[in-house]
């Protein structure tokens, strides 16, 4: 048994982080319902690599987090759509959103609204501000907010910054934190027996994401800059090698430099603190670019791992993908197709493993609408037609 069977989510969300959290709990056994609105559906089924999936509306953006979720929709300008809304709430446990900060209350759909009809709700926003403080009614995607929060500024290299992450990573980590914090407020619920009010910032997350620098900032007041492909530490960084490809070295604390040292036949390199590392970083780096050429990043990695030191090659997608140490953790998902889909795709699951009754996706992402008879059933309305009217 996973640890949400039997735990109801109302997914009104859109585009990422919001949808993330609510996929997670899916692949732990919850029954998400995910609300559309059928003239403006969630921006992710119209994203993503795939055109003609886009124009379907199951783009590559909605298929990467809408596995073993239901589908329905609901136009909650309506009176009839808002109040179809509250008769799902009052089934649930959870309740997600992530428009804009006043919009859901100003529908009747706030958090005290719903409490009210359920007192035992879980009702989380999720929005790029939060509800609180002067930026709260401003809105944003992943990449305003790297840019709002000091982390572009600290990316890049010395003569290239600020530079944004290639992916979308403020979003999947604000996806994966309000998954805790949903898990956190139904664990505590079944002490107090009480529903709660979370509110998730996109900004608050990309603050944590820089935990270590913002303290040492708060201390100092030193602004993190940006190191490329580089460290403090010259052994820790991507150097050039034989092949022309990359290869990233991780002797990160004291010993692991020694290690590294001793294997490529510099022990007369190796220092005995960070102080000493410090002090002699240029040194290290030119000595360490003039020996890492000398083989290629695939020998450096097989020779440096046998010794305990972290290093790999820089790899593409396509080649992290093709790593069977991938396949061993079963982090990827293939479906067969799913409805509007022809032939099969891939999608990511969770990054842990339980021993048992853990994350696993059962059904394939749905079409716009594709549960509305079942679930507009399950409330006791006829066919979703009738149910619209």
């Amino acid at each position: 048994m996973r640890p949400f069977e039997g735990i109801r989510v109302i997914d009104v969300t859109h585009v990422l982080a919001g949808p993330f959290a609510a996929y997670q709990l899916a692949l732990l056994g919850a029954d998400v319902i995910k609300v559309d609105d059928p003239n403006d559906p969630d921006q992710s089924r119209i994203s993503g690599t795939d055109a003609e999936l886009n124009r379907r509306h199951m783009g590559t953006g909605f298929l990467t987090q809408a596995s073993n979720k239901r589908a329905v929709t609901l136009d909650l300008k309506t009176e009839r759509g808002r109040e179809i809304l509250k008769k799902l709430a009052a089934t649930a446990d959870v309740f997600v959103e992530n428009y804009r900060p006043g919009a859901f209350d100003a529908l009747g759909l706030g958090s005290e609204d719903l409490s009210k009809i359920n007192p035992r709700l879980i009702y989380a926003s999720f929005s790029a501000f939060g509800r609180t403080g002067p930026r709260r009614e401003q809105t944003a995607y992943d990449h305003v907010i790297q840019a709002t929060s000091g982390i572009m500024a600290m990316t890049g290299s010395k003569d290239v910054h600020p530079i944004k992450f290639g992916s979308p990573a403020i979003d999947y980590a604000t996806g994966m934190s309000g998954a805790f914090a949903l898990s956190a407020a139904l664990f505590q619920r079944e002490k107090t027996g009480k529903g709660q009010r979370i509110d998730m910032a996109m900004l608050d997350v990309a603050m944590i994401l820089m935990a270590s620098h913002l303290t040492g900032y708060l201390r100092n007041g030193a602004h993190p800059k940006p190191h490329g492909n580089h460290h403090n530490h010259a052994t820790n960084g991507a150097f050039a090698t034989k092949d022309g490809a990359l290869v990233m070295l991780g002797a990160s604390n004291v010993r692991q430099q020694k290690r590294l040292w001793n294997a490529i036949g510099r022990p007369d390199m190796a220092k005995k603190n960070n102080d000493e590392r410090d002090a002699d970083h240029d040194r290290e780096m030119k000595v360490l670019a003039e020996i890492m050429v000398t083989r290629t990043a695939d020998e450096w990695e097989e020779y440096l791992q046998a010794r305990h030191v972290p290093a790999c090659r820089v790899r593409t997608m396509g080649e992290a993908v093709a790593d069977p140490q991938i396949a061993s953790r079963g982090i990827l998902h293939k479906h067969s197709g799913a409805t509007g889909v022809e032939g099969g795709f891939g999608v990511p699951t969770s990054p842990f493993m339980f021993a048992h009754g853990g994350p696993r996706i059962d059904t394939p992402p749905p079409a716009l609408g594709e549960h509305n008879d079942e679930i507009f059933a399950e409330l006791g309305y006829g066919p979703a037609k009738a149910a619209a009217e």
